[in-house]
């Protein structure tokens, strides 16, 4: 079972924004759109500008520096959707007026 650990209240994040936010030694993108919450990896993999910053728009956020598109609740490279680059993304809960978002799973270090 996943942990999750409370990054915001209700109301913080605005419709049609994100904010970033570091849950278990990561910075992680939380957007509201449409109502609803959803967290990917904050850091867009071209140059590492803050996906939390960028434009969001019809489910999708801009990246702030050079304009690539992700799906705010897939991770998906929206510009070419059929590419392996995908944002990873993280669960998301409400608990009264908390939102919360479960810790990234540990990676196990690459064995020589």
């Amino acid at each position: 079972m996943p942990e999750f650990k409370t990054v915001a209240r209700v109301g913080d994040i605005p419709e049609g924004e994100g904010r970033a936010y570091e849950v278990g030694g990561r910075m992680v993108a939380v957007f509201q759109v449409n109502g609803e919450y959803s967290a990917i990896l904050d850091a867009c993999p071209h140059m590492g500008a803050s996906l939390a910053s960028g434009y969001v728009e019809s489910g999708g956020v801009y990246c702030p520096w050079h304009a690539w598109k992700f799906c705010v609740k897939s991770g998906t490279w929206l510009d070419n959707p059929k590419s392996k680059i995908q944002q990873p993304c993280y669960e998301v809960r409400v608990t009264g007026e908390e939102i919360q978002v479960a810790a990234p799973e540990e990676t196990a270090p690459a064995v020589p």
